[in-house]
């Protein structure tokens, strides 16, 4: 049965030009979904998928016949490009530098992003690895400063609402149910993050994108592998900073904006499709400051069993 997503429900369709199939097997080896098969010195469907074709693309783009096509799961032969050489690839000081580099912004220039820039960051997020092909990976672009800041003010309307999640008697009500970790997370944490949004907010203070120029929310469906949202994100933040913006990356708005009656009519104001397991804000300017020097940062653990 092929794997469904909120984008397609069917297999890709694999077809061999057993002409230009030389029987080299690479095709054989890189499909983990088992596809593929040799016979006869020449590759051929397997009998026995795992799951049907998932138009990974492996096959194609390590094929040195070009024998191998796929079609379906909005995959094509026309998505195939040649990989860019070693010398245009960054070294590892280069990609360690940028790293390093990055800091979280929230103070920006009063300046537009340019839509070429925004263009540019998507297209990289967009070669982010994924749990199943197609991406199920949705985002929602606010690109100018005003809407950003009305986003940001109908959250807090929206917030406004909840307050009573994060009352006295509701965190005594719910802390055998729910244990100390989450009492303290909401006691510590998001009853202070829920007054000082909106409080600011009605002062005409938006601490909850910081009045940034651009906003991207990456976010799933149902169907979406948890994690692909935020290896997305992370990629944009990492194209961001290659092009001289600032970012910051927001974790308290996505999971307050998936439950409820509210919550849903907010999502259908912006055009958001799907809730979402997880989902991230990320923000990004022209930074109005500059830092001088890096700080360290470490793992919490790292554990070997050798």
């Amino acid at each position: 049965m092929p794997i469904p997503t909120s984008r397609t429900t069917e297999k890709g369709r694999i077809s061999i030009n057993t002409i230009l199939c030389n029987g080299c097997g690479l095709c054989v080896d890189v499909c983990k979904d088992y596809s593929l098969a040799m016979e006869n010195g020449k590759a051929v469907e397997s009998s026995q998928p795992v799951f049907g074709c998932i138009a990974c693309g492996h096959c194609m783009a390590i094929c040195p016949q070009g024998a191998m096509t796929i079609h379906g799961r909005h995959l094509s032969p026309d998505d195939l490009f040649p990989l860019p050489g070693k010398v245009q690839a960054a070294s590892y000081d280069q990609l360690l530098a940028l790293f390093q580099r990055r800091r979280s912004i929230r103070e920006y220039k009063d300046r537009p992003v340019e839509k070429a820039l925004i263009d540019k960051v998507l297209e990289a997020a967009a070669t982010a690895p994924m749990g199943i092909p197609p991406s199920d990976v949705h985002v929602l672009v606010l690109d100018t400063k005003e809407r950003v800041l009305q986003f940001s003010r109908d959250y807090c309307e929206y917030l406004k609402s909840l307050q009573w999640m994060v009352s006295g008697w509701f965190l005594t009500l719910m802390r055998p149910f729910w244990g100390k970790v989450n009492t303290d997370m909401f006691r510590d944490f998001i009853r202070p993050l829920i007054f000082k949004y909106t409080e600011s907010m009605d002062k005409g203070e938006n601490l909850v994108m910081y009045d940034a120029p651009v906003a991207l929310y990456f976010y799933g469906s149902p169907y979406t592998d948890p994690a692909d949202p935020l290896i997305a994100a992370t990629y944009a933040m990492t194209a961001a900073e290659s092009l001289g913006l600032g970012t910051c990356m927001l974790g308290a708005i996505h999971p307050f904006i998936q439950s409820g009656k509210s919550a849903r009519k907010l999502r259908e104001k912006y055009s958001i499709r799907y809730k979402s397991r997880e989902g991230l804000f990320v923000i990004m300017g022209y930074p109005r400051i500059r830092y001088e020097r890096g700080i360290h940062r470490n793992f919490a653990h790292i554990d070997s069993l050798s």
